[in-house]
């Protein structure tokens, strides 16, 4: 019965249809699916897919906005189709990291909170730290649920983290950002991580216990006396310029790029050294390595030469030749990239 309406929602969203999508979602919980069903296995469900089409260039930027706008439309209405939990599990803010705008699994998971009786704060997308904490101070939630999707917003996810616990306030992480292992929630101080918003649920379902003060940042990540990272992230728009001068010297074909198709290279090699600068920042080349092989699938999809990631790490390694961390992260993703072009 899930998969039957997961389809229908999906042609709605798809086509733009945000009545057709708000009528699938009453018809489910009216055949009898849960909740938390129609919330994970249909509309989530959904908006993943939205993301792995728009990926693979089946879907253009603007339909992949379109169909989250729908999506969102539709939680917007979901309470107003179920009746009222009665609140008894404590209260919980659920907000996404500062710079963060994809709010979704947030939205999500503030849902699936109220549907298992928790008072829900929901702050939606980019939530400024201080804001946040300022927040903390006059409701007194027992736990924060960060999110944070991309990867690139980890050191301020650190920042948030850190500022939410000196608040006394345990935190549960969550999101692609933080690896699907958890890995970075761990590592930059987070109280619990959770996979998906079911597990999230299932954690909060007990307190989390209250922070100890005097935790300090650079004790999760000692790397950082290198400086490498403060550097190469304030120096990033000079990289982008001496990369892009580079590979115009390199691809002879580049001098006859139109003006938009120059900004889109431009913002390709922008994200190359952000996620440089985050993996510095955490410490693991495999973010690195992993941003570059997705960045080579994705231009394959859009039928861009893949094979101009190479000449661009060269040129940005040979502009961090006093950076030993960075060098040897660039030569990682090199060989990663070099190996997914030959198979």
């Amino acid at each position: 019965m899930t998969a039957e309406y997961f389809e229908r929602l999906w042609q709605a969203v798809t086509t733009g249809d945000e009545y057709a999508a708000g009528e699938v979602v009453v018809q489910a919980l009216g055949a009898g699916l849960d909740a938390e069903t129609v919330l994970l296995d249909m509309v989530g469900a959904v908006q993943r897919k939205v993301g792995h089409e728009w990926a693979a260039n089946r879907l253009t930027v603007a339909q992949e906005h379109a169909a989250t706008a729908i999506n969102d439309r539709v939680l917007a209405g979901f309470g107003s189709v179920l009746p009222k939990p009665r609140e008894h599990r404590g209260r919980i803010t659920v907000a996404c990291v500062d710079g963060e705008w994809h709010a979704m699994p947030a939205r999500l998971l503030a849902e699936v909170l109220k549907v298992r009786g928790f008072r829900v704060d929901y702050l939606g997308a980019q939530v400024p730290a201080p804001r946040l904490v300022a927040h903390l101070h006059r409701t007194g939630p027992d736990a924060v649920a960060l999110s944070a999707s991309l990867a690139t917003r980890l050191p301020a996810a650190h920042a948030t983290i850190t500022a939410c616990r000196a608040a006394a306030t345990p935190v549960i992480a969550g999101g692609a950002a933080f690896g699907p292992d958890g890995r970075y929630a761990r590592l930059l101080g987070a109280d619990a991580w959770a996979p998906e918003a079911r597990a999230a649920a299932d954690l909060l379902a007990s307190p989390l216990p209250r922070p100890r003060a005097g935790h300090q940042p650079l004790d999760d990540l000692p790397h950082l006396a290198d400086q490498e990272y403060t550097l190469v992230s304030s120096t990033s728009s000079a990289l982008v310029k001496a990369i892009l001068a580079g590979l115009e010297d390199r691809l002879p074909a580049m001098r006859e790029y139109t003006s938009r198709q120059r900004q889109h290279t431009a913002e390709d090699l922008a994200h190359i050294v952000e996620y440089l600068a985050v993996s510095l920042y955490v410490g693991d080349e495999e973010l690195f390595t992993e941003f570059l092989a997705w960045t080579a699938e994705i231009l394959s999809a859009r039928r861009v030469p893949a094979g101009s990631l190479l000449p661009a790490l060269d040129l940005l390694r040979a502009e961090l030749h006093d950076f030993p961390r960075s060098r040897a992260m660039i030569d990682a993703a090199r060989v990663r990239v070099s190996n997914a072009l030959s198979s």
